[in-house]
């Protein structure tokens, strides 16, 4: 009747779990103890329960899920996938509140807390067996991950399933400021520091800073001297036969890439891309602050200083800073003396916009000159009609 009511009136005094019948709890203290007193005939192996062991041979698995069909040997595991279906949580953290679905997984998860690692191999240490489980591949060699298009093969599924991305062309990592998209998320965080200016690689010689870590290694390569190939034309080295083929093209005079819009040819394929922004209209430097979209980083980088107020430019005679470089130079004219002339009446101008403005519009017939085509033309007009009279008066006579 115990089955039909619930009633487990046999308790554990280790543990506190409770059973129906005596015998149960019996067989129960052996996992407290150890004792193993079935043998299997098969394999001779002693267990706590030789009916539940003997499903290894027979493949036996008599727990059913009731919602997707899959079955099981074991009732733990057979619950534990329960618990993945209902969302119940039972085995909770005393430290941070986090709740798991399995006892093993919180028995994993305090290890967080208590910094163990206890599975070591040759001096680093690790959390869980499946992370020693994949650092082993590295002195395996073990490549399990096999790609069915290509027959490559990887060491790590991470690295795997973003080869595969590479043949189906998944871009799932989106760029929220420009649209762009990567097939790989460390690609994604890289591209954002464009869009920030972040140049984390700094070189310890020369304080220069650089977005990607592989450009920093190439930089090292100007302070190591690691410079073997030679330019023939001006004798400037270069680290590898890539950049000196591309410093080749000055001397040649070379254009191979040219745009199929307006004809236009670039030495470089880069050049070409981002000439193409031009006719696409493709604006990906967004500014943070304002949104306005740049179709150069260059453009972006003179923006900021709108917000930043930064004036970089300086005079070295009077202290003044300009935003930008044009202005200064209009300033210098002003220490220097030099005075720009007009090429039609010698007139001297100090800044090149009064110059522009005085050669703007000239009278044809006396030579006068006026700041705004409207006074140009009211003055034509009353010089074409003082004209006419005086021939008249002429015609008359």
């Amino acid at each position: 009747m115990r089955i039909h009511t619930g009633e487990k009136p046999y308790s554990c005094q280790l543990c506190g779990k409770r059973f129906t019948a005596e015998v149960s709890l019996k067989y129960h203290m052996n996992s407290h103890t150890g004792v193993k007193p079935f043998q299997c005939e098969q394999c001779g192996k002693h267990s706590v329960s030789l009916k539940t062991h003997m499903r290894l041979h027979t493949g036996e698995k008599p727990f059913t899920c009731p919602q997707c069909g899959n079955s099981f040997k074991y009732k733990a595991t057979f619950n534990a996938h329960m618990r993945g279906h209902t969302g119940e949580c039972p085995y909770t953290c005393k430290l941070c509140g986090n709740s798991f679905s399995q006892k093993g997984n919180l028995k994993t998860h305090m290890r967080v807390h208590t910094g163990e690692k206890p599975f070591i191999c040759c001096g680093k240490s690790f959390r869980h067996s499946v992370s020693l489980k994949t650092h082993m591949r590295l002195h395996t060699g073990e490549k399990p991950f096999t790609c069915p298009q290509c027959g490559n093969s990887f060491k790590y599924k991470a690295t795997f399933n973003a080869h595969m991305r590479g043949h189906t062309g998944e871009c799932p990592y989106t760029c929220k400021l420009c649209g762009n998209s990567f097939s790989q998320k460390g690609n994604l965080k890289t591209h954002m520091r464009v869009h920030t200016g972040e140049k984390p690689f700094i070189c310890v010689q020369c304080g220069k800073s650089f977005t990607r870590k592989e450009s920093l290694n190439y930089h090292m390569r100007i302070h190591s001297r690691e410079t073997g190939f030679k330019c023939l034309e001006c004798g400037k080295c270069f680290p590898d036969t890539k950049n000196l083929k591309r410093h080749v093209i000055i001397h040649t005079g070379e254009k191979p890439f040219s745009c199929h819009h307006c004809g236009k040819s670039c030495r470089f394929k880069g050049n070409l891309k981002t000439h193409m922004k031009i006719h696409t209209g493709e604006k990906p430097f967004i500014c943070l602050q304002c949104g306005k979209g740049f179709t150069f980083k260059g453009n972006l980088e003179v923006h900021m200083r709108v917000h930043t107020r930064e004036r970089p430019f300086k005079c070295l005679q009077c202290k003044r800073s300009y935003t930008y470089q044009k202005d200064l130079n209009r300033h210098l004219q002003t220490h220097s003396g030099k005075k720009l002339q007009c090429s039609d009446c010698g007139k001297q101008f100090r800044k090149r916009s009064n110059l522009k403005n005085h050669q703007r519009y000239l009278c044809s017939v006396c030579g006068k000159r006026f700041k705004w085509l409207g006074s140009l033309k009211c003055h034509q007009k009353m010089r074409v009609c003082v004209k006419s009279r005086l021939r008249s008066h002429r015609e008359q006579r």
